[in-house]
């Protein structure tokens, strides 16, 4: 595909990282030569400097050719323009990012009028991410497929009743739930029936959300459900969480230096508790009950001091903390000084439109529905709809030759959840849910070996 991206930030830059890996043609538009100099010194992309709400600039990156217009750069206004501008000229598909929430209840019409194909708003992204963390406060990562019908969790294994168990002896496992994966030594494994835990692995499950629920029960994981959150930083995913987990019968705590932030959040988050002061100072958050919080999530602008935040929650022993991040590299520090659970809005951002951008390029054969980056992105769990044109329809799997780097995890039909065995097959319009490994996977034929 063509793409054009405008804006060579951290999403942008993210973006077109992704996507030339992938295969895509890639071009990027910002008006500073720093940015632009460091995406052509470390991605095969083409680069053009300028304002992209000049019409020259556009024709010079090719917009009237391009499959597909992103801009993703620090203005809500330029990033709609740009997407008018670029449908006008004959760019098929445009993508913007809106993140002020003065827009948010208006973002329909909005985008009606400015023909903006899809919306992506990374604070309220991320703000759905860390809710779904806060509903799972024993798991370090959860995503949703099947409308929510299927969950895929990662949880540690250390302290759980699967250290040293080989996966086929594991006796207490009933219903439908599947072991898909395992993160050990930074390197994720498709485990098969003689797989081992190791007490330091991360392990991937996916199943129905009651029968996760059962497993974890057995597992001693299971946490009641959580009541009390405190946040630290007023920011755009602090409102956008706050209203989440409001609706839900979580109260909700945040602290803020700046007292203008602050003033605001108490008018728009009356069912909140918004307090004036410095997130990193202990004594403050004992005073505010940090200690009785089921939740703690870190949401400043500074990684430096959300880390340090959740290092001194860690220590007070709260059970689920939360951490967000902006750097890659910070991931391994986190994880270092033993967080396990840490956001990038960046990221979240970046997958949703990948999984947009897999979908145009595959609308005839079978539709992705979801696409989700585990285990620092090298792994990937992918939802399906089966097209006609899907091969091997209706033949047992255990008639096909599979890929090795790929699993067919989950087949949803009719509401119904399945964990396929060889006596499985595939027919139209199942919803089918891949986990793969070191491959891109743009349509179900993919997982099927080709000599």
């Amino acid at each position: 595909m063509n793409i054009v991206i405008v804006g060579a930030g951290k999403v942008g830059y993210t973006l077109a990282q992704y996507l030339s890996i992938d295969g895509d043609n890639i071009t990027m538009i910002d008006k500073k030569d720093l940015a632009l100099e460091h995406v052509n010194n470390n991605l095969d992309v083409m680069c053009v400097k300028g304002n992209a709400t000049s019409l020259k600039v556009l024709e010079e990156a090719g917009v009237r050719e391009a499959d597909l217009l992103i801009s993703v750069t620090d203005s809500d206004e330029l990033n709609m323009l740009c997407s008018l501008a670029s449908k006008k000229l004959g760019a098929k598909y445009t993508v913007a990012r809106v993140r002020n929430p003065s827009y948010d209840e208006e973002i329909t019409l909005l985008t009606e009028a400015v023909g903006i194909d899809l919306v992506i708003n990374p604070e309220k992204a991320a703000a759905i991410e860390i809710a779904k963390l806060i509903k799972y406060p024993s798991v370090c990562n959860i995503d949703n497929f099947s409308d929510g019908k299927v969950n895929l969790v990662g949880f540690k294994v250390k302290d759980t009743a699967l250290e040293g168990k080989r996966i086929s002896d594991i006796a207490f496992i009933r219903g439908n739930v599947l072991f898909c994966g395992v993160e050990r030594n930074d390197e994720f494994i498709l485990p098969k029936g003689d797989y081992v835990f190791n007490s330091e692995d991360r392990v991937y499950v996916i199943g129905e959300h009651k029968d996760i629920q059962n497993l974890f029960n057995k597992l001693g994981k299971y946490k009641k459900k959580v009541k009390r959150a405190m946040i630290v930083g007023g920011g755009k995913i602090a409102y956008y969480l706050a209203k989440i987990i409001n609706e839900v019968g979580v109260s909700c705590k945040i602290i803020e230096k700046d007292l203008t932030v602050c003033e605001e959040l108490n008018e728009l988050l009356p069912n909140s508790i918004v307090i004036n002061g410095d997130g990193m100072d202990e004594e403050l958050l004992l005073s505010e009950s940090l200690l009785e919080v089921d939740s703690f999530i870190t949401l400043t602008g500074r990684d430096e001091d959300n880390i340090i935040a959740s290092i001194l929650a860690y220590n007070k022993s709260v059970s689920n903390v939360i951490t967000k991040i902006t750097r890659d590299n910070y991931r391994d520090i986190g994880k270092a000084v033993g967080i396990n659970t840490m956001v990038n809005p960046k990221l979240v951002t970046a997958y949703k439109i990948l999984k947009y951008v897999r979908s145009l390029k595959n609308k005839k054969k079978s539709f992705i529905e979801n696409i989700y980056r585990i285990c620092n992105d090298k792994a990937e769990a992918v939802e399906f709809i089966v097209g006609s044109d899907t091969t091997n329809i209706n033949e047992k799997f255990k008639n096909i030759e599979f890929n090795e780097n790929a699993l067919v995890a989950t087949i949803v039909r009719n509401n119904k959840i399945i964990i396929p065995t060889g006596d499985d097959y595939l027919k139209i319009n199942d919803r089918v849910i891949i986990v793969s490994k070191d491959m891109k996977i743009v349509q179900i034929d993919d997982i099927f070996r080709r000599w």
